[in-house]
């Protein structure tokens, strides 16, 4: 394709809002018009707003992520037609390098209050919060989390081709059927939503259309990836994805500066705005081919490097903290991990919401232990000891240091 400069396919607006900006949306759906071409083999950069498209400020108040409208999340880049693209296809995408806007040095990781989207320790930390952070080449810190300083694995959370109609049709049946069938006390899946519905340069007929059966992006699908969330799509990585339509409409967003296993505070990334650069290609009758039922990925050697021997890893068991047990459930398993490395944390003088937060971005290494020794799922938790200017490894005397404060709303101090 030549050695010229490299083209910039598609330039975001921070003086306009997001719904305002055609070559944005936050729907999934077949109809959503292209914004351009993209030829396999050819390099380019995609510029991308934060996940809710500018909403959460540099600032010391948690009063923005309160009142955020998730119904709005996520603002994605594209579509784009992938030029020789057909139904049946995968394409292979490489993710060549993700950065920041320079004269936007900063993201932020949040805790969502439980009436707004929650995350997976909302029932300990129920009241939105969220911590800044300053970009300093590969690394970050914040004022918000003091005595902590590492590198990120920058990466996109969100990729995926558009569904096919029938894809979509199957996609809005289970997710349904779901809500029709809840019986817990919370939101189990998130239906399509006309009112807030963003899809880029589409007439008002198209968009109302959209609204009504375009598929939320909170979450990841097995049919063509979506939001995943997974650190090790990071620079130099190549994803395979199945496409479903023609052109196979590829969109991307959600771009993060760091981010843990689980992300598990639900905005808990370092989300930030930034330019991703991607080179293409077809697996021509890749589908088939591969047998794919879902993406596959593989890691990028760009990532940082912590000693196994400065790892401070912790374990949870299926058994919650009203202790019933349960059987082989790893999302109490894990849930468990992570109150275990919290107490462990406060003791240094932290509080809650700043670990929940921490962990959430920063490189941590969650696994799946052990699966097959009824009636208890294990999973862990490393630590990297290394990102904290004191020591925390067990026996090391317990220092309180003064550890500010992560931002909460204004009704909270």
């Amino acid at each position: 394709m030549g050695t010229g400069p490299i083209r910039t396919a598609l330039k975001v607006d921070f003086n306009k809002p997001a719904q305002e900006q055609p070559y944005l949306h936050n729907r999934w759906h077949p109809d959503i018009p292209t914004v351009g071409k993209i030829a396999p083999g050819e390099v380019v950069k995609v510029e991308c707003l934060d996940c809710t498209g500018g909403l959460i400020k540099n600032n010391d108040c948690a009063d923005d992520v309160k009142d955020c409208d998730l119904t709005q999340s996520h603002y994605l880049s594209g579509p784009f037609e992938i030029e020789g693209a057909d139904p049946g296809d995968v394409l292979v995408v490489e993710i060549q390098d993700v950065q920041p806007f320079e004269d936007r040095p900063w993201g932020f990781t949040a805790v969502f209050d439980k009436k707004n989207g929650g995350g997976f320790l909302d029932t300990h930390y129920s009241q939105a919060a969220k911590a800044i952070w300053d970009f300093e080449g590969i690394f970050c810190s914040s004022r918000h989390i003091p005595h902590v300083r590492f590198p990120g694995i920058i990466h996109p959370g969100l990729m995926g081709c558009a569904p096919s109609t029938e894809v979509l049709v199957e996609w809005n049946r289970r997710e349904s059927e779901l809500v029709s069938m809840n019986t817990l006390d919370r939101v189990v899946a998130v239906l399509p939503y006309p009112e807030t519905a963003h899809a880029g340069s589409a007439s008002e007929d198209l968009k109302a259309k959209i609204g009504r059966e375009g598929a939320r992006t909170i979450p990841g699908r097995p049919e063509h990836g979506g939001n995943c969330d997974i650190k090790n799509l990071s620079r130099g990585s190549k994803t395979y994805l199945p496409v479903h339509v023609p052109g196979a409409k590829f969109s991307v967003g959600d771009l993060h500066f760091s981010e843990g296993d689980g992300e598990i505070s639900f905005c808990g990334a370092i989300e930030m705005a930034g330019i991703i650069t991607f080179k293409f290609e077809l697996m021509k009758g890749g589908i088939q081919e591969l047998e794919m039922k879902s993406p596959i990925f593989i890691p990028g050697p760009v990532e940082p490097q912590f000693s196994p021997g400065r790892m401070l890893t912790f374990e949870g068991f299926s058994v919650d903290e009203a202790g019933k047990q349960h059987y082989m459930d790893v999302t109490v398993a894990y849930r468990q991990t992570c109150l275990r490395v919290i107490e462990y944390l406060k003791r240094f003088g932290y509080s809650g919401e700043q670990i929940y937060l921490l962990l959430s971005c920063a490189p941590v290494q969650g696994h799946v232990a052990g699966i097959v020794d009824i009636p208890n799922a294990c999973t862990t938790m490393g630590i990297p000891m290394d990102i904290f200017d004191f020591d925390i490894s067990p026996g090391a005397p317990v220092l309180k240091l003064d550890m500010g404060s992560c931002a909460y709303t204004s009704g909270k101090k």
